[in-house]
């Protein structure tokens, strides 16, 4: 039984996980925090670490009370939320937003900026390409033994490099210096930037990316339970540092990005243009191949996950069958247009961070509660109610009538409205939990690194 494994393993690892997070979609955000915020980025950028950095190694740490697996974190609130909830979360991660996202930011980014077609062109090409993107991002999903050979020895380091010369360039020889901050950046910048995070799905992802990222340290022969989560959590340290700095970097080149190319709103026109204005068109080349590198590493890690936890909980459908079931839904999704994936999944992202986010602290915490059941109740009731009523606003509806009916409540104007309810929650359910004499639970050393092989995977590959 391998129990140990080199240093230059340990970086091809965790480099692996490193490129699972990062993806097209989720380097359009911070840029445009930075051009937004200007000179006074450093308020957001750390409330968007927080939530785009911070939580994905909290929910790295409590995955690794429960093998690398959401299940039994989210089954310590109840059974019945667990099986909503997963399921909302592998779909959300899956075809509903990030497979879509992806697949269109690429075409965006990679492919429209080089064509002069008409709309009927362009949807006629967006058809097209993500039609290849979605049947190379199947293909190579079929083997998850595989993910550690293919993401980390061969996608990683192509678009890390391509990444680096830009980002070195743009320090080197920076744009311009930082404006003055706009809207929505002159007033509540923390929990602006704080919910800016939340798009950036990595947190979510990483709840997501658990299982199948096990499956691949185990394919490399690290088979024993404590050596499984040690490197699980040290590929999580390298992750960790490795978005942080990519976070900061791409804030720095929107921020100093306006003199040279003017304010756009979106992430990914400021990144292209920038590009272009650095190294010309070989900026815009290499920032479409990142961005088409950086792509397919996402889809491979959301497509492996979803389907590997449906092929679990539903065992007469293979992996395999998975596999194309959601790549085909992902490409149906994808030719409604990047606008449209975007605005749609806001409510879903209001609505899913906030109990995401309030499980890993309760998992936690464990310790300090004894566990109780109750408290995980109480707080998730709490959170969910706030975060549902923030995804129906975020979707256009009744927006007045909540402001006003919830504006009693701090910070829910901004979008941080269920962090009080969930505190007061989660008090109120120990109060019931000491009344009714709960029982204690802790994570018994038994449910650690006993997630199931999804032999579908395996056997069929």
């Amino acid at each position: 039984m391998k129990t140990k494994i080199s240093a230059p393993q340990m970086l091809v690892i965790g480099l692996t996980l490193f490129a699972m997070f990062l993806g097209a979609g989720n380097i359009i955000f911070a840029p445009l925090v930075g051009q937004q915020a200007g000179k006074s980025s450093l308020v957001p950028m750390s409330a968007f670490l927080l939530t785009g950095v911070g939580l994905v190694l909290l929910a790295i740490i409590v995955l690794a009370k429960a093998g690398g697996r959401v299940e039994p974190l989210s089954d310590r609130v109840h059974p019945w939320f667990s099986r909503g909830f997963c399921a909302l979360l592998f779909l959300a991660l899956g075809p509903l937003y990030v497979i879509p996202r992806t697949g269109s930011v690429v075409y965006e980014i990679a492919l429209k900026p080089h064509l002069d077609l008409s709309d009927d062109g362009a949807r006629w090409m967006l058809l097209a390409f993500s039609a290849a993107f979605t049947a190379l991002t199947i293909f190579l999903s079929l083997d998850m033994g595989k993910l550690v050979a293919r993401l980390g020895k061969l996608i990683t380091p192509v678009f890390s490099v391509l990444l680096l010369i830009i980002i070195g360039k743009s320090f080197l020889t920076p744009m311009g210096a930082p404006q003055d901050p706009i809207e929505p950046y002159l007033s509540s910048t923390f929990l602006k930037g704080f919910t800016e995070g939340y798009f950036t799905m990595d947190a979510l992802a990483a709840l997501v990316f658990g299982g199948v990222f096990i499956q691949s340290i185990k394919a490399i022969g690290i088979t024993e339970p404590r050596a499984i989560t040690e490197v699980f959590i040290k590929a999580g340290v390298i992750t960790v540092i490795g978005l942080s700095l990519l976070h900061i970097s791409m804030a720095w080149i929107g921020a100093t990005s306006v003199e040279a190319i003017g304010r756009f709103d979106n992430g990914g026109a400021v990144l292209a243009e920038s590009s272009r204005y650095l190294l010309g068109t070989g900026g815009v080349i290499a920032m479409g191949v990142i961005v088409l590198l950086t792509g397919i590493t996402t889809n491979i890690a959301c497509l492996s996950s979803v389907s590997e936890y449906f092929s679990n909980i539903t065992p007469r459908a293979s992996y395999r069958r998975w596999v194309y079931i959601f790549g085909l839904a992902g490409l149906l999704f994808t030719n409604f247009g990047l606008e449209t994936v975007l605005e749609t999944a806001i409510p879903l992202l209001m609505f899913l961070y906030p109990l995401s986010i309030t499980l890993i602290l309760l998992v936690m915490l464990n310790r300090f509660f004894s566990g109780y059941q109750s408290v995980y109740i109480g707080a998730i009731l709490g959170a969910g109610l706030i975060g549902l009523f923030d995804g129906i606003k975020s979707a256009g509806l009744f927006v007045d009538g909540f402001d006003n009916a919830l504006a009693f409540i701090p910070m829910f104007a901004q979008g941080g409205g269920w962090i009080i309810p969930a505190f007061a929650g989660g008090l109120l359910g120990y109060l019931v939990a000491r009344l009714r004499a709960e029982p204690k639970r802790e994570y018994p050393e038994a449910q650690r690194n006993t997630a199931s092989e999804p032999q579908q995977a395996v056997s069929n590959s």
